[in-house]
């Protein structure tokens, strides 16, 4: 990753760099405005010694399962995997325990000033602006997530998105589920007109606008009404009796 980097610490204490309208941020002895986050990265391609900030060197320690849909297994895997994906990390450490909970604390506390994005406040303290830099930034106190106890300096997705484990978008998700309900009531799928409907906000007071209790129950009898089809669908394609079924459920 290549960043600036942070081994000479220029600014910290009351000695921090002050904002100026029109200019960024300067430093209060001098009075020199700071590179900015793109100034900063031209310098690092002129500097022919320069080395990154991070490495990531994938190993052979990296042991890939498949998990194969309809396999005895399949179900379990993607349960354990889920489970463990999106347990807090915070609470994973074990607080009761005074050692790992003082050595979450001092993790913490270096992760304060640890840069955790171009945007961080903390590059403020190696005397680079930090990226879409404003007025109020201030080293050590950082929004992100990565600053954050429950995060621990991980501030990525915890559980993949759907399209890294189908290959396919939410959208396409919700068109399968579409045209599954459309197959399974029997209703054609037929392309709509986008020129058949206006739609246009409803203002508060119109006359035609229920008032929202109304509208909330025709809601669940909508949904009533499609539950209960489906429902009788799934009843008559398992040869089951979908009235003696609806009563046990009642």
């Amino acid at each position: 990753m290549w960043w600036p980097s942070t081994d000479d610490v220029r600014f910290e204490g009351e000695h921090l760099p002050v904002w100026e309208d029109g200019a960024g941020y300067l430093d209060p002895t001098t009075g020199e405005v700071l590179p900015t986050w793109e100034q900063a990265l031209d310098r690092l391609d002129q500097d022919d010694g320069a080395e990154p900030l991070h490495v990531l060197r994938f190993g052979d320690q990296l042991d890939i399962q498949s998990v194969l849909a309809g396999t005895p297994d399949a179900d379990q895997l993607i349960q354990y995997l889920s489970k463990y994906l999106t347990k807090s990390l915070g609470n994973a450490l074990g607080a009761d325990d005074p050692r790992r909970k003082a050595h979450a604390e001092r993790l913490l506390e270096a992760l304060r000033f640890e840069p955790c994005s171009p945007a961080c406040p903390n590059w403020l303290q190696y005397g680079v602006q930090p990226k879409g830099a404003k007025p109020g930034m201030a080293p050590g106190r950082c929004k992100g997530k990565a600053h954050k106890p429950d995060h621990l300096g991980y501030a990525g997705r915890r559980v993949l998105v759907s399209r890294k484990w189908s290959n396919k978008t939410l959208s396409e998700h919700k068109q399968d589920r579409r045209t599954w309900v459309l197959e399974a009531l029997g209703v054609p799928d037929e392309p709509v007109d986008p020129h058949r409907y206006i739609w246009r906000p409803v203002k508060p007071g119109d006359p035609d606008l229920a008032p929202i209790g109304v509208r909330l129950l025709r809601s669940v009898h909508e949904r009533q009404r499609w539950r209960n089809h489906m429902n009788r669908l799934e009843a008559q394609a398992d040869g089951r009796d979908f009235s003696a079924t609806e009563g046990r459920a009642a």
